[in-house]
């Protein structure tokens, strides 16, 4: 069946403007919003089509998505409001006036030394006494001065 899904992406480029309009009808349940450009109904249809062939986003994936729409919304800054993802399981090794810390990413948060942290600064801010934002001290923004080792 996944083969014939792919079969019929492939050929959307071919269709007509109303053969378009058609299948998005049938794949949406209303009609295609007036005037859309068929350089767009094609890849919104492709993408329908494996939606539901394979199932849509994750749910956390939905909510991430929202919050940057909102961050969007309230500001108009062009900057990336996605935080950077850590999979749970990797190790963070930092070294700090001469020792190593070394973090764990957790489906909650982080360990450091066997005490929970929700955020990367709370435990930059522990390292070091000072307030520090957790991913400019844990080098992800230079990322050569971190080592990430995952645990798979």
């Amino acid at each position: 069946m996944e083969a014939d899904v792919s079969g019929q992406i492939a050929q959307l480029r071919s269709l007509s403007r109303q053969q378009l309009l058609e299948l998005w009808q049938e794949h949406y349940g209303k009609a295609a919003p007036l005037g859309i450009r068929r350089e767009l109904v094609v890849p919104f249809l492709a993408y329908r089509m494996q939606e539901n062939q394979h199932g849509g986003l994750k749910s956390s994936t939905r909510t991430e998505l929202r919050r940057i729409a909102r961050g969007l919304e309230r500001s108009s800054s062009s900057e990336l409001l996605a935080r950077p993802r850590i999979k749970p399981g990797t190790r963070l090794c930092r070294r700090w006036q001469g020792e190593m810390h070394e973090i764990f990413v957790t489906v909650s948060g982080f360990e450091y030394r066997g005490v929970g942290y929700r955020s990367l600064s709370a435990v930059a801010r522990k390292i070091t006494g000072t307030r520090w934002s957790g991913p400019a001290f844990f080098g992800f923004k230079n990322a050569n001065s971190v080592l990430v080792q995952h645990d798979d």
